[in-house]
């Protein structure tokens, strides 16, 4: 007598099962998948070409900014300056076109037009807010706002760098600080920054002429 198998017990190919399965879902998905894969090519070509793009204009810039750089030191203020404007406005998205503000900004200091030099610094530092460059631009703000007449805003920033750098130029700062506050006609707060020189920066070149300030200022008149 055979052996008779039931249908039910019967083997079934599997890999046929896995290509079924797959058909259908392709049926289904296909085109999804499709479309995902297109938008995911298409991001990295942007992405590359955006990548590359940025890497030529930054080229460019850079190359721009070293020659307003040699302008500078030749002190061709006034054709520096408008070479590093250009720069800031072409190139604003890559670091040298950042940079150029700060240039800008030195060349206009040292051509005495102390409005544009705050302008280009604050420029600057409204994408530059920290590291050494930062700092040194704050300090040039400090500089370029009090020769602009604008003392409370510059004795606050010179103060903002107080203990930035070494202490020399912590001292620097206080000194400047208080000729801000002489400017303003307020000797009572000159001779607190001073005060502060001498007591924690009294080692310094800044130290003995605080003192005979402070001399000058606290001593009563009669």
């Amino acid at each position: 007598m055979p052996l008779t198998v039931p249908k039910s017990a019967r083997l079934q190919d599997p890999g046929a099962e896995i290509l079924d399965r797959a058909g259908v879902f392709w049926d289904r998905y296909g085109r999804i998948v499709l479309g995902v894969l297109g938008v995911i090519v298409a991001g990295g070509a942007i992405a590359f070409l955006t990548l590359r793009a940025r890497a030529a204009a930054e080229e460019d810039a850079a190359g721009k900014l070293a020659e307003a750089n040699v302008l500078y030191w030749q002190g061709d203020y006034s054709r520096s300056l408008e070479m590093a404007k250009q720069i800031a406005q072409q190139f604003s998205s890559t670091p040298s076109g950042l940079e150029a503000h700060r240039l800008a900004g030195d060349n206009a200091y040292w051509d005495g037009d102390f409005k544009t030099a705050v302008a280009e610094y604050r420029a600057y530092l409204a994408k530059q807010k920290k590291g050494l460059l930062a700092d040194a631009a704050r300090r040039s703000l400090g500089y370029a706002l009090e020769s602009a007449k604008q003392y409370p805003e510059a004795a606050s920033t010179y103060e903002s760098l107080v203990g930035v750098f070494d202490r020399e130029s912590s001292a620097e700062f206080l000194a400047a600080a208080a000729r801000c506050y002489r400017a303003q006609n307020q000797p009572a707060e000159a001779a607190k920054r001073l005060q502060r020189l001498v007591d924690e920066f009294g080692e310094t070149s800044y130290a003995n002429p605080a003192r005979i300030e402070l001399a000058e200022l606290t001593t009563p008149v009669h």
